[in-house]
């Protein structure tokens, strides 16, 4: 199954833990190093998310419908990208052009433009869509950095969009609500990156994917 070039996302906002209420819970992926609260358990959907470059990566869609809200997370896992783009460069017939083969940007080397794109090209999707941005702009949760969307739909429903990457996983937040409903701000907030053993990581300083990790405060 191919993926849908834009993959759903959610407004976060840099909070300590996850917020509580209730009928909320607090949902824990440790295959993909995450929680977030949600009114209730998601389906969990495994698909294949096409990139910029056009490879294929595995990826988990956790999605939760609340009436007419629907929450979800998409994870890509961007960790054997290197791999996967060597793999497609294989196939590449004999007299082909370099941008098949492998020069630095493109081929065997385009993963390295795949992975540090990868954000940018996720929100890019988003604004594809037959929406009317009302924000976008630079945010992090935990210190973790990422994008921030606020989109009018065509219909009046608002979606709120969070896009994170974080060892080489990309993570797509999306919550849409109906026109005249309050936004979903208890999932905007509440997202917590995990570590192997399942403890919430928050950095010293801004994380950026791809560069040195600073020291963590937990």
């Amino acid at each position: 199954m191919r993926l849908m070039r834009i993959v759903p996302a959610a407004l976060i906002l840099c909070t300590p833990g996850p917020l509580l209420a209730q009928g909320w819970a607090e949902y824990a992926s440790p295959a993909d190093y995450f929680s977030v609260n949600l009114p209730g358990d998601p389906v969990v959907e495994e698909i294949t998310y096409t990139s910029e470059y056009e490879a294929e990566f595995p990826a988990r869609v956790h999605a939760y419908e609340d009436g007419s809200t629907r929450y979800s997370v998409t994870v890509v896992d961007y960790t054997d990208a290197e791999r996967i783009h060597t793999e497609r460069a294989k196939e590449c017939p004999p007299d082909v052009h370099t941008g098949c083969t492998g020069a630095y940007y493109t081929g065997v080397g385009s993963w390295i433009v795949d992975v540090r794109g990868a954000i940018d090209y996720a929100t890019w999707q988003f604004l594809q869509r037959d929406v009317t941005p009302t924000f976008f702009g630079w945010n992090f949760v935990d210190l973790v950095e990422g994008r921030h969307l606020q989109l009018t739909n065509a219909d009046g429903s608002r979606t709120f969009a969070a896009i994170y990457m974080h060892e080489n996983r990309l993570y797509i937040l999306e919550a849409t609500s109906p026109q005249r409903r309050p936004g979903p701000e208890l999932f905007q907030q509440s997202l917590r990156f995990l570590d192997a053993d399942g403890n919430g990581i928050r950095y010293e300083s801004v994380y950026t994917n791809g560069f040195p990790t600073p020291p963590r405060v937990r």
